[in-house]
C-alpha cells in the first residue's frame, strides 16, 4: 500500500468527504428524529447539536492517531498499536461487527422507503431490493476502490443537493414559532435524546479504516472528516428543524419518513418522492461506505497476526482484498435475511461507543509513551483536556444504552479473548505504547524497539523519505548518550574510541587529529551542536559518531552547554560527501522541536529515529 504510484491511484479529499458523509446521512436524519420527538418535542434540534459537539473530542483523537499512522484498519489499529494485541484483537472484531452490522442495516433501510414509492411493496420485497443492493455494492468493490468511491461521490452529492433544495424551498413556508417552545424542555432530558441521536454522527471515522488506499492520508483524512463533519453537522440542525416547522407533532410521531411530509408540504407528490429518492441514496451511501471500511478490517488484523493469512489475498492489478470483500458482504447478507436483531444493533452502538473511548485512551497512551516517531501532522488542541472529555463523554453515553447492550458486547468481549488466547498463543510478544509507558520505570535491558521501528516506517512512507548515503551512515553509526558531567578532552577520547572501532585506526591517532581540527578552530557553532570532524588518508572510509550530553559540556568561554554532537571522519577523496554530510546535519538540527525530543528521547535508538525522520533536502 505504501508505493508512491498506489497512493495517487487512491481516495482523495473528495472520496474521503463523501465516504464520512455518506456513513453518516441515514436514518439519523430521515427516521429517527420521528422517532425521538415524543420524548422532547422540538428539544431534539439542541440535542442534536448536542450530540455533534460530544463527537468532537473522537474526531480530534481520530484525526492525530490517523495522521500519525495512515494505515489501514483505522481504530483497530490505533487500538492495537497504543493498548496491545489483547484490546486490539477486540476491536477488530467490534469496529468490523458494528459497521457491517449498520451497513445491512441500511440496506433494509432502502427497501423501507421503497413504500413510499410503491405502497404495495411487502417485507420479503423489502429483503429481495437490499439483497439486490448488496449485490451491487460487492461488485462495485471488487472490481475497484476509485469506482466504488466515485459511485459514492455521485450518490453523496446527489443527496447533498436534494436537501439542500429541501431547505431552500421549504424555510419560505415553515412556521418558525412552533420551535420556540424547545427551550422549556429540562437538560436531562435533552441529554438522554442526545445520547440516543449520538449514532447518528458515528460513521464520521470509520472512513479511517482506508487510510491505507487515501492519497496523502496524513493531510487528506482529517480535512475530509473535519469537512464532512462541519456539512452533515449544519444539514442536520437546519433540515431537521424545517421539517419540526414544516408538520404538526401528530403528523412527526405518525409517521417514520417525516421529511418526506414535510417535502409533501412543499411540494406536493414531487417532493415526496424526490425526499424518498434522497433517503435512499442516503442508505445507499451507509451501505457502501460500511462495506469499503469494514473489509479492510480482517486484512490489518491478519497481517498483525490475529488472523490467518488467507484474508491478505489480494487481486494482482488493483491490490482489492476480495476474499475480505465477499466475507464481510456474505455476514451482511445474513443479517438482512435474520433481520430479528434490534438488541444486536444496541450492541454494536455500545461498541461504537467503547471503540470511541479506547481511541482517546490511545491518544494519551501514544503522548505519555514519548515515542520519538509518534508525529501526528494534526495534533488535539488543548491536549489532554479534549481526549479526557472524550472519555467522559463515552461513558455517559455508554450507560445510557441500558443493560443489555453492555451484557452483550461484554459477552463479545469474551468471545474475542478466548480467539485471542487460542489462535495468539504461540505468537510472539507485540509491543505497544502501554508498555513503553511501563518500560520507562525499567532497566534499559528490557525495552525493546518494535513499535519505535514500526511508526519511523510508517512515517518515511506517509512523507515520502527515501534514504540516501547519509541515512545509511546513521543507520549504522555508534550512538554516544553520556548522562553524567564530562569535559571535552575527555569526550574526544570517547569518539576517538568509536572511531577506531570502526576505521581500523589508532585511538591516538585519531585523538591527535581532533584536538588539532579543535585547536585551528572551535567546532561548536550554536550554542547548542558541535561537529567535530577530521580528513583522513585515502580510502579511509567515511563514519559519524553521533553524541548526546544530557549535561552539556563546555566547549569554549562562548560555548560552555553543548549537548549535541555529530562527529565527522573520511578520506580525503570524500570532501563533497562531507560538505554534504555538514548541510544535512545543520538541516537536521533546525527542525522545529528538534531540541526538545533531542534532550526527552529515552534511548539510543530513539535519537537515532529522530535523526532519520528530520525533514531536510535528499
Amino acid at each position: 500500500m505504501g508505493t508512491d504510484k498506489k497512493k495517487k491511484e487512491g481516495l482523495g479529499l473528495l472520496e474521503v468527504f463523501c465516504l464520512a458523509s455518506g456513513a453518516m446521512i441515514s436514518s439519523g436524519l430521515f427516521v429517527l428524529p420521528a422517532v425521538v420527538y415524543h420524548r422532547a418535542g422540538t428539544a431534539i434540534i439542541p440535542a442534536y447539536a448536542l450530540a455533534g459537539f460530544m463527537m468532537i473530542p473522537a474526531l480530534l483523537s481520530q484525526s492525530e492517531l490517523s495522521t500519525a499512522m495512515p494505515r489501514s484498519g483505522g481504530t483497530y489499529f490505533y487500538i492495537y498499536r497504543s493498548l496491545g494485541p489483547l484490546l486490539g484483537n477486540f476491536a477488530g472484531f467490534a469496529n468490523w461487527f458494528s459497521i457491517a452490522l449498520k451497513g445491512a442495516f441500511a440496506l433494509i433501510g432502502i427497501g423501507a422507503f421503497m413504500q413510499l414509492i410503491n405502497p404495495q411493496i411487502t417485507f420479503f420485497q423489502i429483503k429481495l431490493v437490499a439483497l439486490f443492493f448488496i449485490l451491487i455494492f460487492t461488485v462495485m468493490n471488487l472490481v475497484s476502490v476509485e469506482s466504488s468511491g466515485h459511485v459514492q461521490d455521485l450518490m453523496v452529492f446527489a443527496l447533498l443537493g436534494i436537501l439542500i433544495y429541501y431547505n431552500a424551498a421549504g424555510w419560505p413556508k415553515a412556521d418558525v414559532s412552533s420551535l420556540i417552545s424547545m427551550g422549556e424542555v429540562p437538560f436531562q432530558t435533552v441529554l438522554g435524546i442526545a445520547g440516543t441521536v449520538f449514532i447518528s454522527y458515528g460513521g464520521l471515522t470509520k472512513v479511517a479504516s482506508l487510510a491505507g488506499e487515501i492519497k496523502n492520508p496524513g493531510k487528506v483524512l482529517p480535512r475530509g472528516m473535519f469537512l464532512s463533519f462541519i456539512v452533515v453537522n449544519i444539514l442536520y440542525i437546519v433540515t431537521i428543524a424545517l421539517t419540526l416547522a414544516l408538520l404538526s407533532p401528530e403528523e412527526i410521531t405518525g409517521s417514520l419518513t417525516p421529511l418526506s411530509l414535510g417535502a409533501g408540504k412543499i411540494s406536493g407528490g414531487f417532493g415526496l418522492v424526490l425526499l424518498s429518492l434522497a433517503a435512499i441514496f442516503s442508505f445507499a451511501t451507509t451501505a457502501n461506505a460500511s462495506l469499503m471500511s469494514a473489509s479492510r478490517l480482517p486484512v490489518a488484523m491478519s497481517e498483525d497476526g490475529l488472523l490467518p493469512r488467507f484474508f491478505q489475498t489480494h487481486t494482482r492489478k488493483k491490490g482489492i482484498p476480495w476474499l475480505s470483500v465477499l466475507m464481510t458482504s456474505f455476514f451482511m447478507v445474513i443479517v438482512i435475511l435474520a433481520l430479528n436483531l434490534d438488541n444486536l444493533v444496541k450492541t454494536a452502538s455500545t461498541m461504537m461507543l467503547i471503540l470511541f473511548l479506547l481511541v482517546n485512551i490511545s491518544v494519551i497512551l501514544m503522548r505519555e509513551s514519548r515515542i520519538v516517531s509518534y508525529r501526528p501532522l494534526f495534533k488535539t488542541p488543548l491536549y489532554p483536556f479534549f481526549p479526557i472529555l472524550g472519555i467522559i463523554f463515552s461513558l455517559i453515553l455508554i450507560f445510557e444504552m441500558g443493560n443489555l447492550p453492555l451484557l452483550l458486547a461484554f459477552f463479545f468481549f469474551v468471545l474475542s479473548t478466548v480467539w485471542y488466547i487460542y489462535y495468539r498463543k504461540d505468537k510472539p510478544r507485540t509491543e505497544s505504547a502501554l508498555i513503553r509507558i511501563v518500560e520507562r520505570a525499567v532497566s534499559n535491558d528490557v525495552r525493546s524497539g518494535t513499535l519505535h521501528n514500526e511508526l519511523s516506517a510508517i512515517l518515511r512512507e506517509r512523507d515520502n523519505i527515501e534514504d540516501d548515503r547519509f541515512d545509511g551512515l546513521i543507520r549504522n553509526a555508534i550512538i554516544l548518550d553520556i548522562k553524567r558531567e564530562i569535559s571535552r578532552v575527555e569526550l574526544s577520547e570517547k569518539i576517538a574510541q568509536a572511531f577506531s572501532l570502526r576505521l581500523d585506526i589508532p585511538v591516538e591517532k585519531i585523538k591527535k587529529k581532533l584536538e588539532e581540527r579543535e585547536a585551528d578552530s572551535s567546532t561548536a557553532i550554536s550554542r547548542d551542536l558541535a561537529i567535530p570532524h577530521i580528513v583522513l588518508e585515502d580510502n579511509a572510509g567515511f563514519e559519524i559518531v553521533v553524541v548526546r550530553l544530557k549535561k552539556g559540556v563546555v566547549y569554549s568561554e562562548t560555548m560552555d552547554d553543548i549537548r549535541i554532537v555529530f562527529a565527522l571522519a573520511g578520506g580525503r577523496e570524500e570532501r563533497n560527501f562531507h560538505l554534504k554530510a555538514l548541510m544535512a546535519i545543520a538541516q537536521i538540527v533546525q527542525n522545529p522541536d528538534f531540541i526538545k525530543h533531542w534532550e526527552t528521547a529515552e534511548r539510543e535508538e530513539d535519537l537515532r529515529g529522530l535523526i532519520l525522520l528530520a525533514e531536510r533536502g535528499r
